[in-house]
């Protein structure tokens, strides 16, 4: 590998840092790159991509550290490194911009522009020969048919502008549970009723896609939906995308049996399954979710925990430059760190056929509950569920001394408010002390570190220093996260910041016509301002504000909050039932809409106890809500000293309050 230094030396990424002594003289995304490339009359490289990503390596390895390589970089290119988790908003514009061109996306994303950063050609991963060809002829076509280049140039970025903006709809005054039927109907139809998830690979976990059918199959009964939900939990978390003996998912398995994953570990994807496992633990108290629960949350605090409180971002896939090693185990190695009675896990985590992937490498994986295999060994399931903690145990010790994977230490603001939702759910479903203790860290780090006294949101915090403004992402996700956590524990000074981040985002992101939000504020660098409509492996930053002006709405008794969250699910609701995957944060927010909610205030000294009863309910259509802290401004108008009151409303109808909560429990009894 060359020594060279490049300009990305000076960053704090761990992603521009992996590059920065490659003989390609990277820069940072600034506005002076672009005024070099407009001097210089170059085109523009914008490479993207993250810390953790394999064929980023793979890229870098082939290409960006070869000396001929790079000398045709340098000398025709001003070549730009972005971080796409620093730079989210930079990194859907040029998403875009390679979807439009080649109907694909991913990383590393590799899109070449003009020098005011209007883009003319793009890709994915490339081999070197091809890219080295690539390189070539952009130069040549450049050079020779520059105006046929600008024209092509003008009418991308036009496309990129118009890409996911959006026109304001009538608002919907009713919302017929016959589009959301529509939408389940023609989803079922992709269902893997064999392997769970979708009837296609890679598979990806899609946390909110699973939230949403489970509550739409609880609320309306449908076993078939409750099924899926239940048989992809169960495939997943038995599944080689799962790390069997220390917790946390994989970003995605790259084929359909949820087998081999790409093995980086993304917080933004643990914080969301938490959610998920969670609720389906709290349906059905099954012990394999329980496990998942636990695991992944102590991984998260003995591993992505930093001294300052905020959670890491990723664990990378590769060590030693080999994707996967770290986890696998060759079957000599395995059966030699096996004590002599633990043999059976040779059976229990299939270093068999099935468990084989490639290299003489075997994933850990399960084919059957821990119940079920108890019975075949003729132990109680007490007993085995200790044998297998100290069976993972005396794993864990061997495996601590391989190279490990290397961690990114970035922390990101909207994963980590991913992650605490994740963890407050985690402990209302099992009443954790390790995921108590997390969530206190995470939201002191978030609310003290991350939020400016303007509230302005920061989107990173990297050695000791908080950066970069943040994108509706953050806010988002920020948000929800404290409404969450005043709804666990009835913190309102959550709930105040909840609200005044909100105003904010009113403010500063607010589409004026559609009432729809911008991803980012104005920023002169970037050529487009886009919004963020569609679902996917994290819902649209749109639809958790949707969902965040409701609840706000109903907790604050603010109308005009429920009616600009109505105006927004009725922007997208023309179409939504033709993709439920890519609208199922949206469609949960519409079905609330379409079902007639009971809503319940406990407010009094005694409160707490009060809404933790009510919850035990476990029912998707009761709203619970709270204020034990007297004098607050957001509720004084309720509070009667000395006393804890229930004031319950059901179809627009509010009863008077009453002291007493089996009144209340008869009311739920009645409906």
């Amino acid at each position: 590998m060359s020594t060279s230094i490049n300009e990305l030396t000076k960053e704090g990424s761990l992603y521009l840092q992996q590059h920065a002594s490659n003989p390609v003289h990277w820069k940072s995304f600034s506005n002076a790159a672009f005024e070099q490339a407009k001097n210089e009359n170059k085109l523009v490289l914008i490479s993207i991509g993250y810390s953790a990503c394999h064929w980023c390596h793979v890229m870098e390895h082939e290409s960006f550290e070869n000396e001929e390589v790079a000398k045709i970089m340098n000398e025709h290119f001003v070549c730009i490194k972005v971080d796409r988790e620093e730079r989210p908003d930079v990194d859907q514009i040029y998403m875009a911009a390679v979807q439009i061109m080649t109907d694909r996306g991913g990383w590393p994303l590799n899109c070449f522009t003009l020098p005011d950063g209007k883009p003319i050609y793009g890709g994915t991963y490339f081999p070197k020969d091809q890219w080295i060809h690539i390189l070539q002829s952009l130069v040549y076509t450049y050079e020779k048919e520059p105006e046929k280049v600008l024209e092509y140039a003008n009418e991308l970025t036009e496309g990129i502008s118009k890409s996911e903006l959006i026109d304001q709809a009538a608002v919907l005054t009713q919302f017929p549970i016959d589009k959301i039927e529509e939408l389940i109907l023609r989803w079922t139809k992709k269902f893997d009723i064999q392997e769970g998830g979708p009837t296609s690979a890679p598979k990806f976990p899609l946390p909110n896609n699973h939230e949403f059918l489970l509550r739409y199959a609880l609320i309306h009964a449908n076993e078939t939906v409750l099924k899926q939900v239940e048989l992809t939990l169960q495939k997943m978390a038995r599944g080689g995308i799962y790390d069997q003996i220390r917790g946390g998912f994989a970003r995605y398995s790259v084929d359909m049996l949820w087998k081999v994953p790409h093995f980086e570990k993304m917080l933004y994807d643990n914080g969301q399954l938490l959610s998920l496992y969670a609720a389906a633990y709290q349906n059905a108290s099954k012990s394999e979710y329980a496990t998942v629960l636990k695991q992944t949350t102590e991984w998260l605090y003995d591993e992505m925990l930093s001294p300052e409180g905020g959670l890491y971002s990723a664990v990378d896939a590769d060590s030693e430059g080999v994707e996967g090693k770290f986890y696998c185990w060759e079957k000599e190695e395995f059966e030699k760190a096996l004590l002599k009675d633990q043999k059976w896990a040779l059976e229990y985590y299939n270093i068999n056929q099935r468990g084989y992937w490639e290299d003489d490498f075997y994933i850990l994986l399960r084919t059957i509950s821990p119940e079920a295999f108890a019975k075949k060994l003729g132990v109680s399931d007490a007993e085995f569920k200790e044998m297998v903690e100290n069976l993972n145990d005396h794993l864990l010790s061997i495996r601590a001394h391989k190279v490990r994977p290397q961690t990114d230490k970035k922390i990101i603001t909207s994963w980590n408010a991913l992650a605490l939702s994740g963890l407050i759910a985690t402990d209302e479903a099992l009443k954790d002390s390790t995921s108590k203790v997390l969530i206190q860290r995470v939201y002191k780090f978030l609310s003290s570190e991350m939020i400016e006294p303007n509230f302005q949101v920061l989107r990173n915090y990297n050695q000791g220093k908080a950066s970069i403004p943040g994108f509706l992402e953050d806010y988002a996700a920020l948000i929800q996260s404290f409404i969450d956590l005043y709804l666990y524990n009835l913190n309102v000074d959550a709930l105040a910041l909840a609200k005044n981040l909100t105003e904010y985002v009113l403010r500063k992101f607010k589409h004026p016509e559609s009432g729809m939000f911008y991803f980012s504020e104005e920023n002169e660098e970037l050529i487009a301002r886009k919004m963020e409509l569609h679902d996917n492996v994290m819902p649209s930053s749109n639809s958790i504000m949707a969902k965040n002006l409701c609840r706000l709405g109903m907790i604050l008794d603010h109308p005009k909050y429920t009616l600009h969250s109505q105006q927004m699910v009725s922007n997208i609701a023309d179409g939504m039932e033709m993709y439920g995957s890519g609208y199922s944060n949206w469609a949960d927010l519409y079905l609330h809409f379409s079902m007639k909610t009971h809503t319940i205030l406990v407010i009094g000294e005694h409160a707490l106890e009060g809404v933790r009863q009510l919850k035990k309910l476990n029912s998707p259509s009761l709203f619970v809500y709270g204020c034990n802290q007297r004098g607050t401004d957001l509720f004084r108008d309720k509070w009667v000293a000395g006393e804890t009151l229930y004031y319950y409303c059901f179809d627009q109808t509010c009863s008077a309050p009453t002291k007493n909560l089996q009144e209340i429990l008869d009311k739920l009894d009645q409906k």
